[in-house]
């Protein structure tokens, strides 16, 4: 494989992770931003309370940011690994590493 056949094939794999990331910020169906906070309280709140198996937690945290969409998110949370607090906090965060 000479020099220039290695630059296309390392442009070709920045690309696709350029579009891998596009799509993902795509799909997310609130902000980057709310996603950050909720896990910050996540975090906080369940090494108070711990997890009850439910997403309550996350609802709580919705709804005091006013955010209206909440089945949306809720179900793109569990899409992605998340079905209660702990799991979205655990599964769900790694996403936006």
């Amino acid at each position: 494989m000479d020099k220039n056949e290695k630059e296309r094939r390392k442009q070709l794999r920045n690309e696709l992770r350029q579009k891998q990331q596009e799509e993902f910020e795509n799909s997310l169906p609130m902000d980057r931003i709310y996603f950050q906070q909720l896990f910050d309280f996540l975090d906080i709140q369940l090494e108070k309370v711990g997890c009850d198996d439910t997403n309550t937690l996350t609802t709580e945290f919705l709804e005091k940011n006013k955010i209206q969409n909440i089945e949306i998110i809720l179900g793109w949370l569990a899409k992605n690994g998340g079905y209660c607090d702990c799991e979205i906090l655990a599964n769900a965060e790694e996403l936006f590493e």
